[in-house]
């Protein structure tokens, strides 16, 4: 069996989840430089790209780990990888608040307010992609006319 079927679904997701984190930067950052000039700008700017960041690295992980697992999602490399990359994000997030908090180069109420926007829109974002995305309940292959002794005549 080749990659995961739900692959579709982790493609979909980050492709319109950078697509809704380009839209937000660009309207976070605007209305930040009208809150509050350059720290908002920044604010909108980074709460954007760091939303993208974290929510694309688990659709990436998803991704890397289906097709290094082949497909196995109970494959100890697929959850290790899965849950380390979700561990990792924990820790820079951590360090990132801590870091961030205290620059006066950012607004931190802007930079907050676009992050949790970001964060929402890209549920929906995976939502969507989830349930527009034909994935097949089960992965097999059907026979052709050739096991059920169709020909092309009978079909026409």
């Amino acid at each position: 069996m080749g990659a995961n079927s739900g692959d579709a679904v982790q493609r979909g997701a980050l492709r319109w989840g950078a697509v809704v984190a380009a839209v937000l930067a660009v309207l976070g950052s605007g209305i930040g430089w009208l809150v509050d000039g350059a720290p908002g700008l920044v604010g909108g700017a980074l709460g954007a790209g760091i939303a993208f960041l974290f929510v694309g690295t688990t659709a990436a992980s998803v991704l890397i780990a289906s097709r290094v697992s082949r497909g196995n999602m109970l494959s100890p490399a697929y959850l290790g990888i899965v849950l380390g990359t979700w561990f990792l994000k924990l820790v820079i997030f951590v360090v990132l608040a801590l870091w961030l908090r205290g620059q006066d180069w950012l607004n931190p109420t802007v930079f907050a307010i676009v992050a949790i926007v970001a964060v929402v829109a890209s549920l929906v974002v995976d939502m969507v992609a989830a349930i527009r995305t034909r994935v097949p309940y089960v992965d097999v292959e059907l026979p052709g006319p050739e096991a059920t002794g169709d020909t092309d005549d009978a079909v026409r």
